[in-house]
């Protein structure tokens, strides 16, 4: 869902983006909605991907790159 669906309104989008002009967001939200079912396609195959990700993530990784670990598996210092 894109800001304005959640209630933000272009100005406020420019308040926490000064870089950004209101043109800037207004150009953006016309091709989001020119490209609405592609862009939603892309955010949930991305949404997927990083969940299957972690799903299937060895928790073990992490693990061995804490500072300190000393194991046998450990990534050398």
């Amino acid at each position: 869902m894109i800001w304005t669906e959640q209630g933000r309104s272009a100005d406020q989008i420019v308040a926490d983006f000064p870089q950004l002009s209101l043109a800037d967001v207004y150009a953006a939200l016309a091709y989001y909605h020119d490209h609405r079912e592609e862009i939603d396609r892309q955010i949930r195959e991305d949404e997927d991907l990083v969940a299957r990700m972690k799903a299937t993530a060895d928790s073990g990784i992490l693990e061995n790159l804490r500072p300190g670990n000393t194991g046998a598996d450990s990534l050398p210092s």
